[in-house]
């Protein structure tokens, strides 16, 4: 995956980031009007505090998918292991999800879209193409040490998705590709696209390795210092010239 560890869901519902972790509903949200089925209300507006609660149960539920995915596999945990690991009953994942095979769509499309968002803000907010390439390294950097979970979920169990999931996800990943193929042509001007996407992917291999480099023996290297050591390593490999052949 041109794909920040979720904290491992124990008891109810810990979660990846500190706004996503489960929030009960109080006394007053309890004792607000329930809306009519079928009106625009009868799914919680967004901003009230019950959608968001909604929200931080299914990203709580997310990360415990992300969790429990890498950990087993998918085809090895259950809704009733996904549920327990957020807190809710097996049945009630029905709430937020269509199934299981929808709860490890949303984990991988969602981190393919906050990767293509982060990667065209970092072009939309720098001209410099160097200083781009830095940042772009950075941020891949910061998700790789982030989101291990995440990564070993893409490359074990990405043929669990459906059809549709797994063609989205391409297109979201191609489309980030090709934002790091149009800085490093700046970078490299004449050098054949495919050879720029080479570099990309290699990059992509190196940074996301992580699962498996930051340990050492059975211990685990700080993220600050694996991170410097990450990113002048990604940076050394794509802008390095390409000697001639004599």
């Amino acid at each position: 995956m041109p794909t920040t560890r979720p904290v491992r869901p124990s008891a109810p519902a810990q979660s990846e980031h500190p706004n996503s972790a489960t929030r009960p509903v109080s006394a007053a949200q309890a004792a607000s009007p329930t809306p009519a089925p079928g009106t625009p209300a009868a799914a919680a507006a967004p901003g009230t505090p019950r959608s968001q609660a909604k929200e931080n149960r299914r990203q709580a539920l997310l990360a415990a998918a992300a969790w429990l995915f890498a950990l087993h596999g998918f085809n090895r945990v259950s809704l009733e292991d996904l549920g327990a690991a957020a807190g809710v009953s097996g049945p009630a994942v029905y709430r937020h999800f269509q199934g299981k095979q929808a709860v490890l769509g949303d984990l991988l499309l969602t981190v393919s879209r906050e990767l293509l968002d982060g990667g065209r803000r970092v072009i939309a907010e720098t001209t410099d193409p160097l200083a781009a390439l830095r940042r772009l390294v950075g941020f891949q950097v910061e998700f790789a040490l982030g989101k291990p979970d995440v990564i070993r979920v893409q490359d074990r169990d990405f043929s669990n998705l459906s059809q549709k999931d797994q063609s989205e996800v391409r297109a979201l990943q191609r489309n980030y590709v090709e934002i790091w193929v149009e800085v490093l042509a700046l970078l490299h001007p004449g050098t054949d696209a495919v050879e720029l996407r080479m570099r990309a992917h290699a990059t992509f291999g190196l940074i996301n390795s992580t699962p498996h480099s930051v340990r050492n023996h059975g211990r685990k290297i700080a993220p600050k210092t694996a991170r410097p050591l990450l990113e002048s390593m990604a940076l050394a490999a794509l802008t390095v010239n390409v000697p001639q052949a004599s």
